[in-house]
């Protein structure tokens, strides 16, 4: 049925919410339809009817939330947040094949301004006006006819409760074992089925946020600095963390092009086996430096628990954490720290996002006035997306062709990787510029560096961009993260370090983020009870 632009059309209250619980929960699901089908063959009748039934079930369902939100005059308000959520949803979904959790809600409240707008393609601006903002409107521009007196209308809002109650009811008595079969086994897919994933992930980020604010709870207050470390030439040690690197493309973990030729001269220690603790910058960075292992990892607790940071520098060893990647994400706030975005230096910045090399800016005369023991945190934006184009200057686009749009979905998989590998050249430019400012103070400092990336990504693997999958179902290209440790030769010999014990080791053992904390105590000579030798990387070869 059709009206004339310039008349509101009217509708009765329940064709009204009928009609927009149809639309959401059809129109703006079909990622997650398209998942259930890929979980689910439809190879025989009853999984045809337990698809079929699905759309039902939704429909009845937001059909029971928009009617009980008409009593409170709030039917339309409530459905025009369904169709917002649900259609930018569905689009991330769809496009880059993410999971709306908490986790991932989180990695968006995170994101910078100028990470946002790097999302902002035509193709999300026309998808959320058309399916989002324009389907809105609508619901408010559409007249709604209620019966009077208001008993009349409530009655009939009721019954089509009750109807939408027996709906539910009807489907769960013939395909309870089926649903409770499919959901058992592919636990994530509810998180793609809208609006209940963005209301799931708000209610448990609320939750998260509110014990946020608890009291600070101290670690290591027995920390001080090992005696070897307090005569002699004073220790210097840099601590790179790197960000969406991912281990499958490091030349120094065996990928076919040399993405790393800097540092393969570096004399390096590289860790091909090396998980993550989370596939998101919000998860692995807090959990990296919180001295908790990921399988006992509580990130509200990290929230407001002090970390490696805060140990090391209570053992008189001066911190400094230089920031490119929007926030720390908790570990530097309690030692000093700089964004070094907010600088904004000619030739290295543009439009509110700095190269790496920005984190160099005034380090030189940090370390020439550097009295003491240090550890320097660099926090590299390294290759984060979907803008890949944009994390590296002109000289390091060396694979052709690249992927100069945000739109990645709508580049070919060559020229994705191919701007992902220029990333990672750049990477290994500044792992590498790094070691040269350690070389070049070693007449005052012992010296010694880590380099750990926080999580790595997807370039459209199986339909999947970017990174944040929950880790349970998250495929091993954002688990498996690149990790070196580089000694200078100064370091090996005054703390009895076996550099080809280490080689060995890092060629056949399997490492985490877990052994971070433990591995940069021992490293920087802070001795306390939170330290376990059993985590610490050099421990075996350490010359007793």
């Amino acid at each position: 049925m059709f009206f004339p632009f310039n008349k509101r059309p009217t509708m009765s209250r329940l064709s009204f919410l009928l009609l927009f619980s149809t639309y959401i929960a059809v129109f703006l699901n079909l990622a997650f339809y398209h998942q259930v089908i890929v979980a689910m063959p439809l190879d025989n009748l009853r999984n045809w009817l337990v698809f079929l039934s699905m759309p039902l079930v939704a429909i009845s369902v937001i059909n029971i939330v928009v009617t009980l939100a008409s009593f409170l005059w709030l039917d339309r308000l409530t459905i025009a947040l369904f169709i917002l959520v649900s259609a930018a949803a569905q689009y991330f979904i769809w496009n880059f094949g993410i999971i709306i959790d908490r986790s991932m809600l989180v990695n968006i409240l995170d994101t910078t301004p100028s990470e946002s707008y790097a999302l902002m393609t035509p193709k999300l601006v026309v998808t959320l006006l058309l399916s989002g903002l324009v389907m809105a409107g609508v619901a408010f521009w559409i007249r709604v006819r209620s019966p009077a007196p208001f008993w009349k209308s409530a009655v009939y809002r009721i019954v089509s409760i009750a109807a939408s109650v027996v709906c539910i009811l009807l489907v769960a008595s013939l395909f309870y074992k089926d649903y409770a079969s499919l959901f058992r086994n592919q636990k994530e897919l509810v998180k793609s089925l809208s609006p209940s994933n963005s209301i799931a992930a708000t209610l448990s980020w609320y939750k998260h946020d509110v014990t946020a604010n608890l009291p600070l709870v101290k670690i290591g207050e027995d920390a001080k600095l090992a005696p070897a470390m307090q005569s002699g030439k004073k220790n210097l040690t840099i601590l790179i963390v790197g960000e969406t690197s991912r281990a499958a493309n490091f030349s120094l973990s065996g990928y076919g092009r040399d993405t790393n030729p800097l540092l393969a001269k570096d004399q390096v220690t590289y860790f091909p086996h090396t998980a993550s603790c989370g596939t998101a910058t919000a998860v692995s960075v807090p959990c990296m430096f919180s001295g908790m292992p990921r399988v006992h990892y509580d990130d509200e607790l990290a929230g407001h628990q002090e970390g490696l940071l805060d140990v090391i520098q209570r053992a008189g060893i001066k911190v400094l954490w230089n920031e490119n990647d929007g926030g720390c994400k908790g570990a530097c706030d309690r030692v000093p720290h700089q964004d070094m975005t907010s600088l904004n230096l000619s030739g290295m910045c543009i439009k509110g996002e700095c190269y790496d090399e920005v984190l160099f800016h005034g380090l030189e005369e940090y370390i020439q006035q550097l009295q003491g023991n240090g550890v320097i945190v660099l926090h590299t934006i390294g290759s984060h997306g979907p803008t890949y184009f944009n994390r590296y200057p002109p000289q390091f686009r060396r694979f052709t062709p690249t992927c100069d749009t945000n739109q990645i979905q709508d580049c070919s998989q060559q020229q994705l990787v191919n701007t992902y590998d220029n990333t990672l050249l750049y990477v290994d430019f500044i792992v590498d510029k790094a070691i040269k400012l350690l070389q070049a103070h070693q007449d005052k400092f012992t010296t010694s560096l880590v380099y750990l990336s926080d999580h790595g990504e997807s370039l459209g693997e199986n339909g999947t961009y970017l990174h944040g999958m929950p880790y349970a179902i998250a495929p091993e290209v954002q688990k498996h993260v690149p990790m070196l440790i580089w000694l200078s030769p100064d370091y090996q010999s005054r703390y009895g370090i076996n550099k080809g014990c280490l080689d060995s080791l890092a060629a056949k053992d399997d490492f985490s983020q877990d052994n971070l904390f433990s591995t940069m105590l021992g490293l920087t000579g802070t001795q306390s009870k939170v330290y376990k030798s059993e985590d610490d990387i050099l421990t075996s070869c350490r010359k007793r």
